[in-house]
């Protein structure tokens, strides 16, 4: 069985909202990614991925991205603790608010960044760089 994770690769101009997870959780605690969360439980419902990360970006970092979410990719991964996780990841648009950690136990620095900026960072894992690079060629083919 999977957890179903969703994350965003939120664009605000020419830059890309990244954050430092807290030292306190338990899969990647205080490396750089995407902002986002695992999908609960809801029954019988639609579009439950895109609710889903909306709301995490706004629970997690206090901002809110614009009504519509275009998907990018997936991937799997298994936690340190053995659990196997989807991963889908959907490109979104800034559209209001002031981006800051709003749970220290989840998020602990949000930062803004340039796409070369994320792409040279010494501290950024492969996984944030590979989703940006999908969100670059996803904004290109958009406009």
């Amino acid at each position: 069985m999977f957890i179903v994770n969703v994350e965003g690769a939120v664009f605000k101009g020419d830059k890309w909202l990244i954050i430092k997870r807290s030292e306190k959780e338990e899969h990647a605690g205080g490396m750089l990614s995407l902002v986002g969360g695992k999908v609960d439980l809801e029954g019988n419902s639609q579009d439950i991925l895109e609710r889903t990360v909306k709301r995490e970006i706004l629970e997690e970092v206090n901002i809110e991205v614009k009504e519509k979410v275009t998907y990018l990719h997936n991937t799997s991964f298994v936690t340190d603790k053995g659990e196997h996780v989807i991963n889908i990841v959907f490109l979104c648009e800034y559209a209001k608010g002031d981006a800051k950690p709003n749970c220290p136990d989840e998020v602990s620095d949000v930062l803004w960044l340039t796409y070369d900026e994320v792409m040279n960072h010494q501290d950024m894992p492969i996984w944030p760089k590979d989703s940006i690079s999908h969100a670059e060629n996803r904004l290109k083919e958009l406009t």
